[in-house]
């Protein structure tokens, strides 16, 4: 998910009560539940480094322990810090003895339950980053599996729009309790984010049941393949002899669906469908059961050197390792004076591979993006890769 939910979250899980456990709860889990895309930092080494690195170390059961120790030692810093602080303003102005000096923190601290709580941030960021449709692979680097459930897009307003509701509505009433007299609350909040989550929770419900009805109807589908009617020779095209029936087509049965949500209603999806030689996409509605077939089906390209070579690529292998069911096409050299002049490093006889994701060729997406998650790997005749880019961005050469 992006950063914002990942933050509110974690500030909800701490509102939810744990924040009357210990000190820095809301502030801890706030940052660990934003801490894993901290994997983001590859972006410096280029769009393939930052693809093939992306949801990988940070974002598994092994790697969790680690962050949440560096989580919890910089809050400890700034604990020290504080406490510094606030021992250099007492030394300056002392305190009268008919006053009570305030606390530093209102809840105790206890940074042994810090440390669980930075956990279980860091447990939620992999949680909401499974419902979405892009995955993670929590055993690596054991195993390279990719999970994901599909259920919720990258972006989904209304989660974003629940966490913040459950976090701004309490002060509100703060404000609306201090100007009628109201005794102040150290603690408010606790019944709005425990709502919160709870309609979260509610959400992934909805969205996982019409997941599954999306995966049903796309199951149910079949295309025809036609079949190459045997050529008519000279003799019978001359004969008054009928050529022979064209063959009836062959239909091809569904063999795996990939359904992708909509960031805004839980009855669209679009479904990308494996029917063996060719890749279908599908615009599903839920509601009333209906699956409009996009205009083109993609055809799976032959397994040539060219294509196996694109494939061993650093960008090649963490694509095809991610992508449950890529799009693969090859454009065939071009050449000529005007292949030249465009400056496209896939030009003048270099062999052009393309990457593409089903998931994120939705026809919404298709409308308002150009080239999502798209990989290119450009290759010399003799299979040498030249270039590689990531949505249009090409890898600097090293």
């Amino acid at each position: 998910m992006e950063p914002v939910t990942h933050i509110l979250t974690g500030a909800c899980l701490a509102r939810s009560g744990l924040n009357r456990r210990a000190a820095y709860a809301t502030l801890t889990m706030a940052v660990a539940a934003e801490f894993p895309d901290i994997d983001t930092l590859w972006s410096v080494r280029g769009p393939v480094e930052s693809f093939t690195h992306h949801r990988g170390i940070t974002h598994t059961f092994l790697g969790l322990p680690f962050e949440a120790a560096l989580v919890v030692a910089a809050v400890y810093g700034l604990h020290r810090w504080r406490k510094a602080r606030a021992a250099r303003a007492e030394a300056t102005h002392p305190v009268d003895a008919w006053h009570v000096q305030k606390p530093l923190t209102a809840a105790p601290v206890r940074w042994s339950l810090l440390y669980v709580f930075a956990l279980l941030a860091l447990l939620s960021h992999l949680l909401l980053d499974f419902t979405n449709n892009y995955g993670i692979r929590p055993f690596f680097p054991f195993s390279d599996h990719w999970y994901a459930a599909s259920i919720v897009f990258i972006i989904d307003p209304w989660i974003l729009l629940v966490l913040a509701g459950a976090l701004i509505a309490p002060l509100i009433f703060k404000l609306v309790g201090s100007e009628i007299g109201e005794r102040h609350q150290v603690y408010r909040g606790r019944g709005w984010a425990i709502a919160a989550l709870l309609g979260i929770l509610g959400w992934w419900t909805l969205r996982e049941v019409e997941h599954e009805k999306a995966v049903q109807l796309a199951m149910a589908q079949s295309i025809a393949t036609p079949v190459t009617a045997p050529v008519a020779s000279a003799t019978q095209a001359d004969s008054t002899q009928p050529l022979p029936d064209e063959p009836p087509p062959v239909y091809l049965p569904a063999a795996r669906v990939l359904a992708s949500p909509d960031p805004i209603s839980p009855f669209h999806w679009s479904a990308a469908t494996d029917f063996g030689p060719v890749i279908q996409l599908a615009e599903i509605d839920t509601r009333n059961g209906a699956l409009v077939p996009g205009a083109n089906n993609y055809p799976k390209p032959p397994d040539t050197a060219m294509v196996r070579a694109a494939q061993a690529s650093s960008l090649g292998r963490a694509y095809m390792d991610w992508s449950p069911m890529p799009i693969v096409d090859v454009q065939q050299p071009r050449v000529g004076t005007d292949a030249q002049d465009s400056g496209d490093p896939g030009a003048d006889g270099l062999t052009v591979v393309n990457f593409r994701d089903p998931r994120f060729m939705g026809e919404w997406m298709r409308e308002n993006y150009h080239a999502v998650l798209t990989g290119t790997v450009w290759l010399e005749s003799t299979g040498r890769v030249v270039s590689q880019s990531m949505d249009g961005r090409t890898e600097p050469q090293r």
